[in-house]
């Protein structure tokens, strides 16, 4: 990518009161695609709280985990409740296509940042909304977390072992997928202003994104009764081999989906007979003997180290080492395919970080720091038209820092 301004969002403008987790990681994908996201950080409250996530800094006002979802981004301090705050917002917006938000349901409105007073600056703007439980119900002043997600949606009692307590995802799940399903309506609705002239809101929420992962067990539930439970090893509810198993020093994760995939894995193991075995010789089978399948893998799988078998049978198979995080990050595929990338930092030139997952022609998106609190707060005044005196003005009223 030889240009930011190559990418498919350059020339996109989303205006972005957000903070955290959720509502930033929707808006990195915005802002690594090319779109300019303006941060408004309140700098009577500090700016966005991630600015302050220890335990790794980066200077006054900066850390690893804000850089982590604000790279590319700019940074304008604004209180929209100090005198004159107001103002400067709507003419930022008059030059934007959407604006975004993280806020608890029921502050968009009491802050005027839904379509119905936003369109009144311009009709064409998307208000996108990302909030705990959504606007217009019963939990909509209610705070939410991920965390809290996971537990009433089912994920907790999916996840772990069948004798072991309820245990939530090792990451904040439910916060990046919400993130970016705000961030795929807010381009739907840039689309379709693009095409009619017209915005309007969109809304995601934590829980309804928690409850829509639940995918193909809540079709089994809602036309069956049946409630998926949790399997030992995390093996899959319906498919067998699809499961861990235990290796010499570790333990490989084994998902033979297919029929083609099973006799493979017989081929690679030295037991091609096994395939054929009338116990284990379809997935319905292999499904109902399970408990008499998986020991007699374990024994095959134990006569190699994860890494060995990664030599073996990688590509032949679908097999994937168990890793810690650490191996994860370390392993050398992970370097070949340019997933790490190193931000030059004021504070740190060869801070590192994942790169964003999507490839445009075929290359990486390029990255650069998200901007220090504010610094973009003056060049964007001057650009919409504000001059000395009123910038003097707005400064002395703690309208912008």
């Amino acid at each position: 990518m030889s240009a930011a301004t190559d990418l498919p969002l350059s020339g996109i403008r989303i205006i972005a009161v957000e903070q955290y987790g959720a509502g930033p990681y929707g808006s990195s994908y915005l802002a690594d695609l090319g779109a300019e996201v303006i941060k408004i950080e309140n700098h009577n409250a500090g700016g966005d709280v991630s600015r302050a996530n220890g335990p790794f800094f980066l200077g006054q006002n900066d850390s690893e985990f804000f850089q982590t979802f604000n790279a590319n981004k700019k940074s304008f301090t604004l209180d929209l409740k100090a005198p004159g705050g107001r103002a400067v917002f709507e003419k930022l917006v008059g030059s934007a296509d959407a604006v975004l938000n993280n806020l608890r349901g029921d502050q968009p409105a009491k802050l005027g940042l839904d379509y119905k007073t936003l369109s009144k600056v311009k009709p064409s703007i998307v208000c996108a909304h990302l909030s705990a439980y959504g606007r217009d119900n019963d939990r909509a002043d209610w705070p939410g977390y991920d965390y809290l997600m996971q537990a009433e949606a089912g994920f907790c009692m999916l996840t772990g072992e069948p004798d072991g307590p309820p245990a939530r995802f090792g990451l904040s799940v439910v916060d990046f997928m919400t993130g970016m399903t705000m961030s795929i309506a807010l381009l739907a609705g840039v689309v379709g202003a693009l095409k009619i002239g017209k915005g309007r809101d969109v809304d995601v929420s934590l829980f309804d994104v928690a409850l829509h992962q639940l995918s193909y067990p809540a079709t089994w539930y809602l036309n069956n009764g049946h409630v998926t439970q949790r399997m030992p090893r995390g093996a899959h509810p319906a498919t067998v081999p699809a499961q861990m198993y235990k290796a010499k020093d570790g333990h490989v994760f084994v998902l033979c989906m297919i029929d083609k995939f099973w006799r493979a894995l017989c081929e690679g193991l030295g037991i091609s007979a096994l395939a054929d075995d009338p116990r284990f010789n379809s997935i319905p089978q292999r499904r109902v003997n399970r408990d008499a399948l998986t020991p007699i893998l374990d024994a095959e799988f134990m006569k190699h180290t994860p890494d060995e078998w990664m030599q073996k049978l990688g590509g032949i198979i679908p097999i994937a080492p168990i890793y810690n995080m650490a191996q994860g990050l370390d392993n050398p595929y992970v370097a070949q395919v340019g997933m790490i990338q190193t931000l030059n930092h004021p504070a740190n030139p060869a801070l590192r970080r994942l790169a964003n997952p999507i490839k445009v022609d075929g290359a990486r998106l390029p990255v650069k720091p998200g901007n220090a609190m504010g610094a973009d707060t003056e060049p964007l005044l001057r650009e919409l038209g504000f001059g000395d005196a009123q910038i003097a003005e707005l400064r002395a009223a703690k309208a912008i820092g």
